[in-house]
Protein backbone atom coordinates (compact mmCIF):
# COMPACT_ATOMS: atom_id res chain seq x y z
CA UNK A 1 0.00 0.00 0.00
CA UNK A 2 1.01 3.95 -0.32
CA UNK A 3 2.56 5.79 2.14
CA UNK A 4 -0.96 6.84 4.32
CA UNK A 5 -1.36 6.20 7.93
CA UNK A 6 -4.35 4.44 9.40
CA UNK A 7 -6.85 6.86 9.19
CA UNK A 8 -6.30 7.91 5.74
CA UNK A 9 -6.57 4.11 4.76
CA UNK A 10 -10.43 3.94 6.42
CA UNK A 11 -11.15 7.14 4.59
CA UNK A 12 -10.10 5.90 1.16
CA UNK A 13 -12.08 2.61 1.98
CA UNK A 14 -14.90 4.74 2.65
CA UNK A 15 -15.15 6.58 -0.39
CA UNK A 16 -13.37 4.44 -3.01
CA UNK A 17 -13.71 1.26 -1.94
CA UNK A 18 -9.92 1.04 -2.21
CA UNK A 19 -7.78 -1.29 0.10
CA UNK A 20 -4.58 -1.13 -2.21
CA UNK A 21 -3.58 0.23 -4.56
CA UNK A 22 -6.03 0.72 -7.61
CA UNK A 23 -5.17 -1.11 -11.40
CA UNK A 24 -5.54 1.08 -14.26
CA UNK A 25 -5.40 4.99 -13.60
CA UNK A 26 -5.52 6.38 -10.80
CA UNK A 27 -3.67 9.80 -8.58
CA UNK A 28 -4.30 9.36 -4.97
CA UNK A 29 -3.96 12.62 -2.52
CA UNK A 30 -3.23 12.71 1.01
CA UNK A 31 -3.31 16.11 3.03
CA UNK A 32 -2.69 18.22 -0.25
CA UNK A 33 -0.01 15.94 -1.77
CA UNK A 34 -0.55 13.37 -4.28
CA UNK A 35 0.93 10.63 -2.78
CA UNK A 36 0.57 8.08 -6.33
CA UNK A 37 0.04 8.22 -9.22
CA UNK A 38 -0.64 6.29 -12.72
CA UNK A 39 -1.21 6.65 -16.31
CA UNK A 40 -2.05 4.07 -18.74
CA UNK A 41 -1.38 3.77 -22.41
CA UNK A 42 -5.14 4.83 -22.78
CA UNK A 43 -5.50 7.00 -19.85
CA UNK A 44 -2.89 9.83 -19.11
CA UNK A 45 -2.73 12.10 -15.72
CA UNK A 46 -0.88 15.18 -15.25
CA UNK A 47 -0.29 18.27 -13.19
CA UNK A 48 -1.48 21.53 -14.30
CA UNK A 49 1.50 23.81 -15.19
CA UNK A 50 0.04 26.10 -11.96
CA UNK A 51 -0.28 23.02 -9.63
CA UNK A 52 -3.58 23.61 -8.68
CA UNK A 53 -5.08 19.97 -10.33
CA UNK A 54 -5.38 17.52 -12.84
CA UNK A 55 -5.25 17.59 -16.67
CA UNK A 56 -6.61 13.76 -17.40
CA UNK A 57 -6.59 12.86 -20.83
CA UNK A 58 -8.84 9.97 -21.60
CA UNK A 59 -7.70 9.01 -25.72
CA UNK A 60 -10.33 8.19 -28.30
CA UNK A 61 -11.83 4.56 -28.52
CA UNK A 62 -10.88 3.76 -25.01
CA UNK A 63 -13.31 1.48 -23.19
CA UNK A 64 -13.77 -0.82 -20.27
CA UNK A 65 -10.99 1.41 -18.41
CA UNK A 66 -10.99 3.03 -15.08
CA UNK A 67 -9.94 6.07 -13.30
CA UNK A 68 -9.86 6.47 -9.65
CA UNK A 69 -9.13 10.14 -7.81
CA UNK A 70 -9.77 10.08 -4.54
CA UNK A 71 -8.74 12.80 -1.22
CA UNK A 72 -8.26 12.47 1.93
CA UNK A 73 -7.69 14.78 4.49
CA UNK A 74 -6.79 14.11 7.89
CA UNK A 75 -4.83 17.12 9.15
CA UNK A 76 -7.07 19.93 11.11
CA UNK A 77 -7.07 23.41 9.28
CA UNK A 78 -6.41 22.27 6.04
CA UNK A 79 -8.25 24.30 2.90
CA UNK A 80 -7.69 23.17 -0.83
CA UNK A 81 -9.12 23.78 -3.61
CA UNK A 82 -8.39 21.60 -6.81
CA UNK A 83 -9.08 22.23 -10.52
CA UNK A 84 -9.22 18.91 -11.91
CA UNK A 85 -10.44 18.77 -16.11
CA UNK A 86 -11.51 15.62 -17.73
CA UNK A 87 -10.82 15.17 -21.23
CA UNK A 88 -13.07 12.09 -22.83
CA UNK A 89 -11.90 11.49 -26.16
CA UNK A 90 -14.92 9.82 -29.00
CA UNK A 91 -16.44 6.46 -29.11
CA UNK A 92 -15.29 5.65 -25.15
CA UNK A 93 -16.40 3.87 -22.10
CA UNK A 94 -14.73 4.93 -18.84
CA UNK A 95 -15.56 4.71 -14.77
CA UNK A 96 -14.10 7.39 -13.00
CA UNK A 97 -14.49 7.32 -9.14
CA UNK A 98 -13.35 10.44 -7.30
CA UNK A 99 -14.62 11.62 -3.63
CA UNK A 100 -13.31 13.13 -0.51
CA UNK A 101 -13.18 11.57 3.34
CA UNK A 102 -12.39 14.34 6.17
CA UNK A 103 -10.98 13.01 9.62
CA UNK A 104 -10.80 16.26 11.80
CA UNK A 105 -10.12 15.56 15.58
CA UNK A 106 -8.79 19.40 16.24
CA UNK A 107 -10.30 22.78 16.60
CA UNK A 108 -9.72 24.33 13.09
CA UNK A 109 -12.10 23.67 10.36
CA UNK A 110 -10.67 21.24 7.45
CA UNK A 111 -12.53 22.10 3.95
CA UNK A 112 -11.73 20.50 0.21
CA UNK A 113 -13.27 22.25 -2.18
CA UNK A 114 -13.22 19.85 -5.71
CA UNK A 115 -13.80 21.52 -9.17
CA UNK A 116 -14.24 18.72 -11.84
CA UNK A 117 -14.94 19.47 -15.54
CA UNK A 118 -15.64 17.38 -18.00
CA UNK A 119 -15.61 17.64 -21.89
CA UNK A 120 -17.39 13.95 -23.16
CA UNK A 121 -16.50 13.23 -26.42
CA UNK A 122 -18.93 12.14 -29.51
CA UNK A 123 -20.47 8.55 -28.85
CA UNK A 124 -18.83 8.16 -25.55
CA UNK A 125 -20.04 6.43 -21.93
CA UNK A 126 -19.01 7.95 -18.87
CA UNK A 127 -20.12 6.18 -15.17
CA UNK A 128 -19.17 8.88 -12.72
CA UNK A 129 -19.10 8.16 -8.88
CA UNK A 130 -18.20 10.92 -6.23
CA UNK A 131 -18.83 9.57 -2.76
CA UNK A 132 -18.26 12.09 0.43
CA UNK A 133 -17.35 11.48 3.89
CA UNK A 134 -16.65 12.82 7.56
CA UNK A 135 -15.23 11.89 10.70
CA UNK A 136 -13.43 13.07 13.72
CA UNK A 137 -14.70 13.67 17.36
CA UNK A 138 -13.15 17.73 16.74
CA UNK A 139 -14.68 20.80 17.28
CA UNK A 140 -13.83 21.87 13.89
CA UNK A 141 -16.00 21.56 11.03
CA UNK A 142 -15.85 18.92 8.05
CA UNK A 143 -16.49 21.09 5.01
CA UNK A 144 -16.91 20.00 1.15
CA UNK A 145 -18.01 22.33 -1.92
CA UNK A 146 -18.16 20.26 -4.84
CA UNK A 147 -18.30 21.92 -8.20
CA UNK A 148 -19.31 19.03 -11.29
CA UNK A 149 -19.48 20.72 -14.80
CA UNK A 150 -20.24 18.41 -17.59
CA UNK A 151 -20.19 19.36 -21.13
CA UNK A 152 -21.68 16.60 -23.56
CA UNK A 153 -20.95 16.12 -27.11
CA UNK A 154 -23.77 14.55 -29.54
CA UNK A 155 -24.69 10.50 -29.13
CA UNK A 156 -22.53 10.92 -25.33
CA UNK A 157 -23.99 9.77 -22.33
CA UNK A 158 -23.03 9.92 -18.80
CA UNK A 159 -24.16 8.54 -15.54
CA UNK A 160 -23.47 10.69 -12.02
CA UNK A 161 -23.80 8.73 -8.64
CA UNK A 162 -23.45 11.38 -5.92
CA UNK A 163 -23.55 10.29 -2.41
CA UNK A 164 -23.27 12.01 1.09
CA UNK A 165 -24.55 10.16 3.92
CA UNK A 166 -22.85 10.45 6.96
CA UNK A 167 -20.20 13.37 9.01
CA UNK A 168 -19.80 16.27 6.73
CA UNK A 169 -20.98 19.58 8.62
CA UNK A 170 -21.32 21.64 5.10
CA UNK A 171 -21.55 21.22 1.94
CA UNK A 172 -22.69 23.44 -1.17
CA UNK A 173 -22.56 21.25 -4.28
CA UNK A 174 -22.56 22.88 -7.76
CA UNK A 175 -23.51 20.81 -10.52
CA UNK A 176 -23.77 22.37 -14.30
CA UNK A 177 -24.81 20.18 -17.27
CA UNK A 178 -24.71 21.20 -21.22
CA UNK A 179 -26.07 18.57 -23.45
CA UNK A 180 -26.10 18.20 -27.37
CA UNK A 181 -28.18 16.38 -30.09
CA UNK A 182 -28.48 12.65 -28.50
CA UNK A 183 -26.75 13.26 -25.42
CA UNK A 184 -28.19 11.25 -22.64
CA UNK A 185 -27.55 12.39 -18.70
CA UNK A 186 -28.52 10.03 -15.38
CA UNK A 187 -27.96 11.62 -11.61
CA UNK A 188 -28.71 9.48 -8.55
CA UNK A 189 -28.21 12.26 -5.54
CA UNK A 190 -28.46 10.39 -1.89
CA UNK A 191 -27.78 12.77 1.06
CA UNK A 192 -27.99 12.22 5.15
CA UNK A 193 -27.49 15.34 7.41
CA UNK A 194 -27.82 15.11 11.07
CA UNK A 195 -26.80 17.00 14.06
CA UNK A 196 -26.55 20.93 12.69
CA UNK A 197 -25.63 20.24 9.21
CA UNK A 198 -26.29 21.99 6.14
CA UNK A 199 -26.34 20.09 2.05
CA UNK A 200 -27.38 22.57 -0.15
CA UNK A 201 -27.29 20.97 -4.10
CA UNK A 202 -28.09 23.02 -7.00
CA UNK A 203 -28.59 21.84 -10.63
CA UNK A 204 -28.34 23.76 -13.37
CA UNK A 205 -29.02 21.09 -16.79
CA UNK A 206 -29.22 22.59 -20.12
CA UNK A 207 -30.87 20.35 -23.33
CA UNK A 208 -29.69 22.07 -26.22
CA UNK A 209 -29.47 19.32 -28.66
CA UNK A 210 -32.45 17.63 -30.20
CA UNK A 211 -32.99 13.97 -28.81
CA UNK A 212 -30.84 15.25 -25.57
CA UNK A 213 -32.36 13.85 -21.92
CA UNK A 214 -31.99 14.62 -18.45
CA UNK A 215 -33.04 12.40 -15.59
CA UNK A 216 -32.50 13.46 -11.87
CA UNK A 217 -33.30 11.74 -8.62
CA UNK A 218 -31.94 12.73 -5.52
CA UNK A 219 -33.28 11.48 -2.29
CA UNK A 220 -32.49 12.80 1.22
CA UNK A 221 -32.98 12.23 4.87
CA UNK A 222 -32.67 15.13 7.06
CA UNK A 223 -32.30 13.83 10.81
CA UNK A 224 -31.86 16.33 14.28
CA UNK A 225 -31.82 19.88 13.60
CA UNK A 226 -29.60 19.70 10.37
CA UNK A 227 -31.29 21.76 7.18
CA UNK A 228 -31.05 20.80 3.58
CA UNK A 229 -31.76 22.26 0.32
CA UNK A 230 -32.44 21.20 -3.22
CA UNK A 231 -32.55 23.36 -6.37
CA UNK A 232 -33.43 21.40 -9.40
CA UNK A 233 -33.15 23.48 -12.54
CA UNK A 234 -33.71 21.90 -16.09
CA UNK A 235 -33.76 24.11 -19.41
CA UNK A 236 -35.48 22.74 -22.60
CA UNK A 237 -34.31 24.27 -25.74
CA UNK A 238 -34.47 21.91 -28.03
CA UNK A 239 -36.91 18.66 -28.62
CA UNK A 240 -35.80 17.31 -25.50
CA UNK A 241 -37.14 15.33 -22.01
CA UNK A 242 -36.03 16.06 -18.71
CA UNK A 243 -37.38 14.58 -15.39
CA UNK A 244 -36.25 15.83 -11.74
CA UNK A 245 -37.35 14.34 -8.81
CA UNK A 246 -37.16 15.18 -4.47
CA UNK A 247 -37.70 12.37 -2.83
CA UNK A 248 -36.87 13.07 0.99
CA UNK A 249 -37.67 12.05 4.76
CA UNK A 250 -38.27 14.57 7.46
CA UNK A 251 -36.84 13.56 11.17
CA UNK A 252 -36.79 15.40 14.47
CA UNK A 253 -36.57 18.55 13.84
CA UNK A 254 -35.13 19.05 10.51
CA UNK A 255 -35.63 21.10 7.62
CA UNK A 256 -35.95 20.52 3.83
CA UNK A 257 -36.70 22.95 1.03
CA UNK A 258 -36.98 21.38 -2.52
CA UNK A 259 -37.16 24.34 -5.59
CA UNK A 260 -37.72 22.80 -8.79
CA UNK A 261 -37.26 24.75 -12.07
CA UNK A 262 -38.38 23.85 -15.43
CA UNK A 263 -37.80 26.35 -18.62
CA UNK A 264 -39.34 25.49 -22.11
CA UNK A 265 -37.81 27.35 -25.06
CA UNK A 266 -39.17 25.14 -27.30
CA UNK A 267 -42.55 23.78 -28.29
CA UNK A 268 -41.13 20.15 -28.42
CA UNK A 269 -39.79 20.01 -24.58
CA UNK A 270 -41.19 17.61 -22.45
CA UNK A 271 -40.28 18.55 -18.51
CA UNK A 272 -41.44 16.95 -15.50
CA UNK A 273 -40.92 17.52 -11.96
CA UNK A 274 -42.03 15.49 -8.89
CA UNK A 275 -41.43 15.91 -5.24
CA UNK A 276 -42.33 14.15 -1.91
CA UNK A 277 -41.80 15.32 1.62
CA UNK A 278 -42.75 13.57 4.70
CA UNK A 279 -41.77 11.18 7.30
CA UNK A 280 -41.55 7.61 8.29
CA UNK A 281 -44.97 5.93 7.88
CA UNK A 282 -46.65 4.38 11.02
CA UNK A 283 -46.92 1.30 9.12
CA UNK A 284 -43.69 0.48 7.71
CA UNK A 285 -42.17 0.88 11.89
CA UNK A 286 -44.83 -1.23 13.14
CA UNK A 287 -44.03 -4.33 10.57
CA UNK A 288 -40.70 -4.10 11.41
CA UNK A 289 -41.21 -3.57 15.44
CA UNK A 290 -43.36 -6.95 14.83
CA UNK A 291 -40.18 -8.55 14.01
CA UNK A 292 -38.50 -7.75 17.00
CA UNK A 293 -36.58 -4.90 15.94
CA UNK A 294 -36.65 -1.32 18.61
CA UNK A 295 -37.95 1.52 17.03
CA UNK A 296 -34.50 3.04 16.70
CA UNK A 297 -33.72 -0.07 14.54
CA UNK A 298 -36.63 0.23 12.45
CA UNK A 299 -36.14 3.48 11.25
CA UNK A 300 -32.24 2.74 10.67
CA UNK A 301 -33.59 -0.75 8.36
CA UNK A 302 -35.73 1.95 6.74
CA UNK A 303 -33.28 4.91 6.13
CA UNK A 304 -30.85 2.60 4.83
CA UNK A 305 -33.21 1.12 2.20
CA UNK A 306 -34.42 4.32 1.44
CA UNK A 307 -30.83 5.91 0.57
CA UNK A 308 -29.44 2.25 -1.06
Amino acid sequence: MLQMDEIQKRLLDEVAGLHDVPTGAYNLRANGTSVGRQSTASIDIESKEDGSGLEITVKDGTKNESIHIPVVLSASGLTETVYNDFHVGDDCDVLIIAGCGIDNCGRQDSEHDGIHRFWVGKNSKVKYVEKHYGSGDGEGKRILNPVTEVYMDDGSSMEMEMVQIKGVDSTERKTVAELGADCHLVVRERLMTHGVQEAISDYDVRLNGDGSSADIVSRGVARDHSYQKLDLKIVGNAECSGHTECDSIIMDDGRILAVPSLEANSTEAALIHEAAIGKIAGEQLTKLMTLGLTQAEAEEQIINGFLR
